[in-house]
């Protein structure tokens, strides 16, 4: 028989949500405030092996919230049985039904196979012809195997589906994964605008030099598809340090200026815009960047850059003010180096999505 005192509490548990009793969501939202962006909701979804998408999305979305009024929910590479983040899971991204109401995606994803009912919001947001920015490893977004009814979107697709052809990267961003340009974790990358794209809304307040970043140039194949327009060229950049062991940057900062001979003629498009359509779905807008390592994301210029892309992406180009949006650093950020973390490096580091809640 159970206690009556017992019973009460049984009572009471069984009217709570079970989301409210939860130890803890697998995403963080930014409620957005005041500001251009108000009213708008931005989902970022991390989930990458090795460029920190786990730290870098948080604090773009922080950026955006804070700075510019954006509602931000941000989803990640979730283990089930902890709820902890755990890059190396690529197969569960908990939280894809807030697509539903979503104004603009912004994805740092890599080699991911979310589950049916996950990729199905993903897919009706493609379908649905909104804005979406691809980071750094988005141009090899997903990877399926081959009985799978998502595996069209996997990098370097070659089945039936004709326009299908290279898989999402290619389809939606306008490149799928070719290779390093650079040299990775040797080279970084400086980023020089476009000279007849200057007046570009992306570019407001940029100028040559500005967007950099220790992750190294990926090369794509020239011309970029379609109505592919590049807006920086990525220089190919020697470092002049020697690495130390705890060198988050490998040696490399924005202050290196020699260029790599034989690498950067022509130099590659290493931020673009493209228009894209899905069969079947309507016609929508991408911004493109091969940037976007956490560690990028300690230059001013390259935030200022995905800053003025969500702008535009949704539509509030004639906001952005002539020095560009607002891109400072909201609260503490300091990125680790990208590298692969195997074994158990993630049940150890115990990163649970309220560690980047915004106090």
């Amino acid at each position: 028989m159970i206690h009556p005192q017992h019973a009460i509490i049984l009572a009471t548990l069984l009217t709570v949500p079970l989301s409210s009793l939860r130890a803890d969501d697998p995403w963080v939202t930014y409620e957005g405030g005041s500001g251009p962006g108000q009213g708008k909701h931005v989902v970022l979804i991390a989930g990458d092996e090795e460029y920190r998408s786990e730290e870098a999305l948080p604090q773009l979305g922080k950026i955006l919230s804070k700075h510019h009024g954006f509602k931000c929910t941000v989803l990640f590479s979730i283990d089930p049985k902890t709820g902890m983040i755990d890059p190396n899971n690529q197969g569960n991204t908990p939280g894809t039904e807030v697509l539903q109401d979503a104004d603009l995606l912004i994805i740092s994803l890599r080699f991911r196979k979310p589950n049916d009912d996950q990729m199905q919001h993903i897919d009706d947001y493609f379908r649905s012809g909104k804005p979406v920015i691809g980071l750094r490893t988005s141009t090899h977004a997903f990877q399926f195997p081959g009985n799978s009814k998502w595996v069209h979107y996997s990098n370097s697709y070659r089945g039936d589906k004709k326009e299908w052809q290279d898989g999402f990267g290619r389809l939606v961003l306008g490149e799928k994964w070719i290779s390093h340009h650079g040299g990775h974790k040797s080279e970084s990358t400086k980023g020089f605008v476009v000279s007849d794209q200057k007046e570009h809304p992306i570019l407001r307040g940029i100028q040559s030099g500005d967007v950099w970043g220790p992750s190294d140039v990926y090369g794509v194949r020239l011309p970029l598809p379609g109505d592919s327009q590049p807006l920086i060229l990525g220089q190919v950049t020697k470092r002049n340090l020697k690495p130390t062991g705890d060198d988050v940057l490998f040696g490399m900062r924005v202050t290196d200026s020699e260029p790599r001979d034989g690498k950067n003629k022509p130099m590659m498009p290493v931020a673009w815009t493209k228009s894209y359509q899905v069969p079947g779905g309507k016609k929508g807008m991408a911004f493109t960047t091969t940037l976007g390592a956490s560690t990028d994301l300690l230059a001013a210029g390259t935030r200022r850059m995905i800053v003025n892309a969500a702008y535009w992406g949704v539509g509030l180009s004639s906001s952005i003010p002539a020095e560009g949006g607002k891109a400072d650093l909201v609260g503490p950020y300091n990125p680790t180096r990208f590298e692969f973390r195997k074994g158990d490096y993630w049940q150890k580091r115990k990163m649970m999505p309220s560690e980047h809640r915004l106090n």
